[in-house]
């Protein structure tokens, strides 16, 4: 059975040690933690933190943020970009299920790219209810099952060839479904799609790859055309079935 490892993490934030070459969650993350909660003097945790960007922004917020990933090479590059930054986050080093934090510590925890690789998330849910406190924030954030993305990647971990080794997806309902059945009130779900999109970014990636780096992170494209994209987009965001084409959903939810 294929699974995602801790050797997986440790090879890729190895290799992807830069974090300014990987695509940021634009922002969406902020916006959507904003929208229901104040940050300023909140004790905030990011779990799973990657490249741990978010946390830097949520530090320059006024937020005690601690970030929590179970590999030492992630968190290398989080106390990179917290140093670049020039802010301060406290890094842990664990195991996103067995959490060393005593019950209901934070205000806020939240995590981005994570709960996919969980075969099964009740243990990475129980533990995101135990520290928060109660009425506190959560936040989770995956890739959603309708897009290109999801054919891609499951060809790629049936010839093992994906670089997580295994990965699964959610439908925004079931999403809530999975959040409500821990103990948490759904808020607000959410979405976004890949921009630059996916096949630019995996023209980009392959290039690169051959040491081409001809392609921009982020192409400028005709001002016309971007604006009249950007103004659909803003309002198809606002519909249901809009849900059935982002890349990425997420949903907030509060501590019953």
């Amino acid at each position: 059975m294929r699974e995602s490892t801790r050797e997986h993490w440790r090879n890729y934030w190895v290799t992807y040690a830069d974090a300014d070459e990987l695509y940021s969650t634009e922002g969406r993350i902020i916006e959507q933690l904003s929208a229901v909660s104040p940050i300023r003097r909140q004790r905030v945790l990011e779990v799973g933190a990657g490249s741990g960007r978010d946390s830097v922004a949520l530090v320059r917020l006024g937020g005690e943020v601690f970030v929590l990933d179970y590999v030492q090479s992630s968190l290398g590059v989080i106390r990179a970009a917290a140093e670049t930054a020039g802010v301060r986050a406290h890094l842990v080093c664990a195991d996103a299920t067995r959490m060393p934090f005593r019950g209901e510590s934070f205000d806020i925890v939240f995590h981005q790219g994570l709960m996919e690789h969980f075969r099964d998330p009740s243990g990475l849910l129980h533990e995101n209810r135990r520290v928060l406190k109660k009425q506190g924030v959560l936040l989770v954030d995956v890739p959603q099952r309708y897009h290109i993305y999801t054919v891609v990647k499951h060809a790629l971990i049936f010839v093992g060839k994906w670089f997580a080794g295994w990965e699964t997806e959610y439908t925004v309902g079931s999403l809530e479904k999975l959040v409500t059945s821990h103990g948490f009130r759904v808020e607000r779900s959410y979405g976004d799609w890949m921009v630059p999109g996916f096949f630019y970014r995996g023209l980009r990636y392959v290039l690169r790859k051959l040491s081409i780096t001809v392609l921009p992170k982020y192409p400028e494209g005709i001002p016309m055309l971007r604006r009249a994209a950007e103004g659909f987009r803003s309002w198809f965001r606002k519909k249901r079935l809009a849900f059935y084409t982002f890349a990425v959903i997420g949903t907030v939810a509060r501590k019953e």
